[in-house]
């Protein structure tokens, strides 16, 4: 793993959401895109070198809505940049982690994405992040 890629928060109104990170960090999501196969609508924000992606639920069957209606609004997740997507999921699976998609999806920003089990990672849900060349 290379670096913190984002942390993702879990909103129950980006548009709300979106104008206090916008007073928070000066300045707006440089990005919003729906990713349609999460049900999640999201914004990304820049602050320094630092990215802060927020998800609201698109409909009620989504895991940001589970989320949202078993802990609230709050962190969500932190990914990490990864170079080689595939040889990390099978690295970590034989350390033990739990893995919920053995086969990466496209994923917001450009990404293809894995995710790790928070039971496997003391409670933190944790996502593997490639860019798409």
């Amino acid at each position: 793993m290379n670096k913190i890629e984002h942390i993702g928060i879990a909103v129950k109104d980006l548009d709300v959401s979106n104008d206090l990170f916008e007073k928070l960090f000066g300045a707006p999501p440089y990005k919003s895109e729906a990713v349609a196969s999460e049900g999640v609508m999201t914004s990304f924000f820049m602050n320094g070198p630092n990215k802060i992606e927020l998800l609201a639920a698109t409909n009620p069957d989504s895991p940001i809505a589970k989320f949202l209606e078993k802990k609230g609004e709050g962190i969500h997740h932190i990914a990490f940049d990864v170079d080689d997507i595939v040889a990390e999921i099978e690295r970590l699976k034989g350390e033990g982690f739990v893995i919920l998609n053995e086969v990466p999806k496209r994923g917001a920003d450009n990404k293809i994405v894995a995710f790790l089990h928070p039971k496997s990672t003391n409670g933190v849900l944790i996502e593997l992040c490639q860019e798409i060349k």
